[in-house]
């Protein structure tokens, strides 16, 4: 069986065939985001039909809440087209189609051929620009009543420090992300015109203020798995994403573990490579289970 996976970002569509254990075994395609809604429909109908007669199933690992239907986007992120939750994705090909949130779909590969392989219950954390999640237990996508668990909004602190970029005030992504290192560094250095890059320069060379802002950050990442770990209670948690790299998985497995009042968890890093969300789209639209 093979699936066509298609992940849509807010700047770039990648595009792939993947069969079941996982493999990209097509050359992957790149197309950059139209910002029109009736563009982007016409660019996914011309990615599809050049594939659909090779594949059994097409697989979409997209931003935002997809209903437990796996037809729908129910909400969407400010960097795709207006209208696009108006998308009907099973009239885009005659074959199956099959929608999941990006996060979730990495998560779901992270879990199957990835770090989390071999354990019923984990956590992923995906640390970008924002921050995504996927939770996996007993074995099963957790998606909760209407699809959109696993989203990393919940409050870190409740007296309105930092308005989030959903509008709300203090939610975990607004400190974990990279957009979150970067206000951190702010608040911090009290130079408007710092970044992120700064911060981990500064890391890498010792820099005693830098780091300062980089355990900060690093701390309030910890905080948040502290309390994912207490309500999940998962094998492990799994951090993904280009500001994953530079997180201390030892420090925070360590802290975790000293702090929580389950049992101890492990913390990771993802290993299922920049294509996750591709490949566990497709894995999820075939059935693939461990």
């Amino acid at each position: 069986m093979k699936s066509f996976a298609i992940d849509v970002g807010g700047t770039k569509i990648y595009s792939a065939v993947i069969d079941e254990k996982g493999n990209i075994i097509s050359e992957i395609e790149k197309y950059s985001t139209p910002k029109d809604l009736e563009e982007i429909k016409t660019t996914f109908k011309n990615i599809i039909s050049a594939h659909e007669n090779e594949v059994d199933v097409i697989a979409f690992a997209t931003a935002g809440a997809v209903n437990n239907e796996n037809t729908k986007v129910i909400s969407s992120t400010g960097n795709l087209v207006e209208g696009y939750r108006t998308i009907e994705f099973e009239k885009l090909s005659n074959k199956k189609v099959f929608v999941e949130n990006d996060a979730n779909a990495a998560a779901w590969a992270e879990h199957i051929i990835g770090a989390s392989k071999g354990m019923p219950n984990s956590v992923m954390i995906t640390l970008g620009t924002g921050v995504g999640g996927g939770i996996i237990l007993n074995n099963e996508l957790f998606k909760g009543k209407s699809g959109a668990a696993g989203e990393m909004h919940f409050k870190m602190y409740p007296d309105k420090r930092r308005k989030c970029t959903c509008g709300s005030w203090d939610c975990f992504e607004a400190y974990a992300s990279g957009t979150g290192l970067k206000k951190t560094a702010e608040e911090l250095s009290k130079n408007p015109d710092i970044t992120t890059y700064d911060v981990i320069d500064g890391l890498k060379s010792n820099d005693k203020h830098m780091t300062e802002i980089f355990n900060k950050w690093q701390n309030d990442i910890l905080t948040g798995l502290i309390g994912l770990a207490n309500l999940f209670d998962p094998d492990c948690i799994v951090l993904s994403g280009s500001m994953a790299e530079f997180t201390d998985t030892k420090y925070l497995e360590t802290e975790i573990n000293s702090q929580i009042v389950t049992q101890p968890t492990k913390v990771l890093k993802a290993t299922a490579g920049n294509y996750a969300g591709m490949i566990g789209a497709a894995l999820l639209a075939m059935g693939v289970k461990q």
